[in-house]
């Protein structure tokens, strides 16, 4: 699961190891909608964190700096993101026949 390493400048040691951990966490978790869903929760929850704490307070000051940064972003994939599922990719993993079912179901007119 290391796709990024391949594409990114090389990462610091610490961050190996705890995209190691990511993977194995994931990897325990295979097959568990729930816990990934939670393991996807707390990934989120860490990268809102450090974006809105340690980054915001480390962006550049000046020209120079700004350029750098973004030099770098160019250079080594663009800007990180954590992209939510949609929720068509979600039905589209249903199985048609048990969407059937469920819209027939809820789309039936009510009797009294």
């Amino acid at each position: 699961m290391d796709n990024f390493s391949a594409t990114a400048s090389p990462l610091p040691d610490d961050l190996v190891k705890l995209a190691a951990l990511i993977d194995q966490a994931a990897t325990a978790r295979q097959g568990n909608t729930v816990a990934l869903l939670a393991l996807l929760r707390l990934l989120e929850d860490r990268h809102r964190d450090v974006c809105d704490t340690f980054f915001r307070d480390a962006l550049p000051d000046n020209r120079h700096n700004l350029y750098s940064l973004l030099r770098d972003i160019e250079l080594n994939g663009g800007w990180p993101y954590i992209q939510r599922m949609k929720l068509r990719s979600l039905l589209a993993q249903m199985d048609e026949a048990e969407w059937g079912t469920f819209s027939d179901q809820t789309n039936s007119p009510t009797v009294d």
